[in-house]
């Protein structure tokens, strides 16, 4: 292999360039307690969302959310971009607690309460129906992207339309993080990452 690189300098520069390329994700890719890291295709999907994803889910709000929640972690808020940033950093950290990143899981098998449509968990965050009742701008998310508050329907959604998933759950947190036990319970707070939010700002700026 060496001999047949220093024939061909244009390939042993090309080579060495290849070698040298740093990966997409690297602060981003950092560990979440015990199940392990975000695969590549579940970051890209997350980024792509942030990029276009509804302003409002970002702005100061006066009540206590998720914002307030994890500011000690990865706070002072300078902006709406930084505040963006960090809110795919929490979805990242929540979404390997609940899911381990997993679009399709089904629901939590240790709930007792897990035995309704509506009462089901879903999805890479483990959301359930009932989640709707905690504000009318989540049932009208559902009718809009579902077309239906059935519960069988929302898991279904959840788990198959990842934009909306994505939506679903970052409004939730905006107004309240009771839904989600490891957001309340501040589990998730030892695996947030600044240097996450820095990548995450650095790549939703990119065309």
């Amino acid at each position: 292999m060496g001999l047949f690189l220093q024939a061909f300098p244009s390939l042993t520069r090309a080579f060495g360039q290849a070698e040298r390329v740093k990966p997409r994700y690297v602060a981003s890719k950092q560990r979440v307690d015990n199940r392990g890291v975000p695969p590549d295709a579940f970051l890209d999907e997350l980024i792509a969302w942030g990029r276009t994803a509804p302003e409002d889910l970002f702005t100061p709000s006066a009540h206590k959310d998720v914002y307030a929640n994890v500011e000690h972690a990865l706070g002072p808020w300078s902006g709406i971009e930084q505040r963006r940033a960090a809110m795919l950093e929490v979805m990242r950290v929540l979404a390997g607690f609940e899911s381990s990143w997993n679009w399709d899981a089904g629901r939590d098998m240790t709930n007792p309460r897990s035995v309704a449509a509506a009462t089901m968990e879903a999805g890479a965050w483990q959301i359930s129906a009932d989640s709707m009742h905690f504000g009318k701008d989540l049932r009208a998310l559902v009718l809009r992207q579902v077309g239906t508050l059935d519960g069988n329907d929302f898991q279904r959604a959840t788990k198959q339309n990842h934009p909306f998933a994505m939506e679903y759950v970052a409004r939730l947190l905006r107004i309240t993080v009771n839904h989600n036990g490891p957001v309340k319970d501040h589990k998730i707070d030892p695996w947030l990452r600044k240097d996450a939010v820095a990548e995450f700002l650095q790549l939703l700026a990119e065309p």
